[in-house]
């Protein structure tokens, strides 16, 4: 089960922290990753941090602004937002996987569980 937390209200320009907690004892196992969804779109990847040796993948749009980190002793994987834009208003979801070839890490299907999802907001 995954929890995500700490979407808001922001400027252009500003800062957003997200966290997304996870339930079980085998975090460290799974690849972490965050999506993004707007209204009448398709869930968009925005990043992932893999379970063996922690290598990311961005997409290109957050590319230099956003972050992605993982504390195992906490189940619980981070989403750093820096020099946010208003095209970056929507709604985040954190997703896990187990299991899964490099080459999928950017659909959406291939992952196994899914946060509810947290509202970020970035107004000019």
């Amino acid at each position: 089960q995954l929890q995500a937390s700490g979407g808001g209200l922001v400027q252009t320009g500003g800062s957003l922290r997200l966290s997304c907690a996870a339930s079980g004892r085998t975090f460290s196992r799974y690849d972490m990753a965050w999506f993004r969804q707007a209204p009448g779109k398709e869930r968009e990847f925005v990043v992932v941090i893999r379970s063996s040796g922690g290598s990311t993948h961005y997409a290109d749009s957050v590319k230099g602004r956003f972050t992605i980190s993982r504390n195992n002793a906490k189940n619980t994987v981070y989403l750093q937002m820096n020099i946010l834009k208003r095209k970056d208003t929507t709604v985040y979801y954190c997703a896990a996987r187990i299991g899964k070839i490099l080459s999928t890490v950017r659909f959406a299907n291939s992952y196994d569980s899914w946060g509810q999802g947290t509202q970020v907001t970035v107004s000019s």
